[in-house]
């Protein structure tokens, strides 16, 4: 058996000012870390986050706190499975979650269709939000190390997005063109 590796950061800060505090959960958080307790989280072992960790270790120190980076292996299979089941659950979550999104967009290009709103101003603010969805879904990938399994639901439903914008542009396009 191949044992996944992982690197573990303790860390403990002073709990004022509370915005470092919450700005450094955030960081580790955006890294795609899993929490175990607090101020004690894992991440795949890569060089990338090794690196990133350390400076989160400098980050710690100047703010009068402590922590530590271990490089860790779960003690069978069942804790790693365990452990990628956290990690698939945080980004199943995130996933969840665009997912709404996705439907918010679909509900958007709806009533503006039932009302006939053909305009170029519309497509645009329509096409914003589809790049924000797009850019969402990378950021979501990129932290998701152990194929989440809602990860091809999400993917479906971006093309799904993506198809319904080309729609809606074509009748933008082609309401332009009657009044010509």
């Amino acid at each position: 058996m191949v044992s996944l590796s992982w690197l573990l950061l303790t860390y403990k800060v002073p709990p004022e000012p509370a915005t470092k505090r919450v700005a450094l959960w955030r960081r580790v958080k955006g890294m795609g870390a899993v929490y175990l307790q607090n101020g004690v989280c894992l991440l795949p072992k890569t060089d990338d986050h090794i690196r990133r960790l350390k400076m989160i270790e400098n980050d710690v120190s100047k703010m009068g706190g402590e922590a530590v980076i271990l490089e860790t292996v779960a003690l069978d299979r069942a804790q790693e499975e365990k452990v990628v089941a956290r990690f698939r659950a945080d980004r199943d979550d995130q996933y969840r979650e665009f997912l709404g999104r996705c439907a918010d967009f679909e509900k958007e290009i709806a009533k503006e269709i039932a009302i006939n709103k053909f305009t170029y101003a519309e497509l645009e603010e329509e096409d914003t939000d589809l790049k924000k969805l797009q850019g969402w879904l990378d950021k979501i990938r990129k932290l998701d190390f152990y194929d989440a399994p809602l990860a091809e639901e999400a993917a479906t439903r971006l093309r799904a997005c993506e198809e319904l914008l080309d729609s809606y542009a074509q009748r933008v396009f082609d309401a332009h063109d009657e009044n010509r």
